[in-house]
């Protein structure tokens, strides 16, 4: 097989990928350069498992640390499919390429997400509606679980506050999927306290950003992170020994940890409920809410508290 013929190849799987509803925009470009780097190898064949772990190496790391997994994955998918037409074509095996372990995830305390919220209507510039952006992205964040980006994302026509129960319209997300996000009461109250800020400062309009500079352009997610950092620090949220950096995603995780917990109190059937906090995240499958589980004193306890009843060994009949 000539070099040309293998982007032809490649072509062909790329087809087929988007035929069968992928988005292959990022995978193209890697693959692309996958062949490439096999051309710049002086093109042998048939093609060894060894050079694509090479050409997964090579990379820089992805954020995160797990880009030269990645990397190797996408190459495998299109060397199964070069291999039904070169069966001597070597598709490497998984694990070659050691995986990347998250790390452990910052647990806000209620109290913690309280004086955040707190701090976040003190800052400057007072009288204007920056510090009600902030507090409301906070507690928005921190009762519904969403991405950060999500919540910076909604219009004003995905905050749907007069249904019941009120909900958010989570459009176009991660994976290019959407999903809807019913509000806690007070969490409801929260947005229409905004929507009245908005008016009070003249941005009344019926579409467009929710979230709002105070100029009335969208709010700049790089502005919302440098804020968010520099308060954690000044608050003393710092990094200690055996607890990690607090971020805006640990949002994210705290919410997960509580809706366990408050399961478990609950004695709801737990196992049952996680593929409804999958969606409620905008996963795609319940396995994916279990780096968000992060083993708290609180939730470890509940879960005990729970296989002694369940064993009948809690003092329950």
């Amino acid at each position: 097989m000539t070099p040309k013929e293998l982007n032809v190849r490649l072509d062909a799987y790329l087809s087929l990928r988007e035929a069968l509803g992928f988005q292959t925009r990022r995978e193209g470009n890697l693959l692309r350069d996958f062949v490439r780097f096999i051309e710049t190898k002086g093109f042998p064949q048939p093609l060894r498992a060894q050079l694509s772990v090479e050409w997964a190496c090579s990379g820089k790391l992805c954020r995160g640390g797990s880009g030269h997994v990645k990397r190797l994955n996408v190459a495998r998918g299109f060397l199964s499919h070069l291999r039904a037409m070169m069966p001597e074509t070597e598709v490497p095996e998984r694990g070659l390429v050691a995986s990347y372990r998250r790390p452990k995830p910052y647990i806000f305390s209620q109290q913690e997400v309280d004086v955040l919220m707190s701090a976040a209507l003190r800052t400057h510039p007072r009288g204007t509606l920056h510090p009600h952006t902030l507090y409301t992205l906070i507690g928005l964040l921190a009762s519904t679980g969403l991405r950060t980006g999500e919540a910076l994302r909604l219009t004003v026509s995905d905050i749907q506050l007069d249904l019941k129960p009120p909900q958010l319209q989570i459009l176009n997300s991660k994976f290019h999927k959407s999903r809807i996000v019913p509000l806690h009461p007070t969490t409801a109250e929260m947005l229409r306290s905004y929507v009245h800020r908005r008016k009070q400062f003249g941005f009344d309009g019926t579409g467009g950003p929710f979230f709002l500079s105070n100029r009335g352009a969208p709010f700049p997610g790089l502005a919302l992170m440098r804020w968010f950092m520099k308060l954690t620090r000044k608050l003393g949220l710092r990094p200690q020994s055996d607890k990690p950096r607090p971020l805006l995603n640990s949002f994210r995780h705290t919410f997960a940890v509580r809706r366990m917990l408050t399961w478990y109190q609950e004695k709801a059937d737990v196992l049952s409920l996680l593929p409804n906090l999958a969606v409620y995240m905008g996963h795609l499958r319940p396995q994916e809410n279990y780096w968000y589980l992060s083993a708290t004193p609180e939730l470890l306890g509940a879960a005990a508290e729970r296989f002694l009843d369940y064993s009948g060994l809690g003092g329950e009949s």
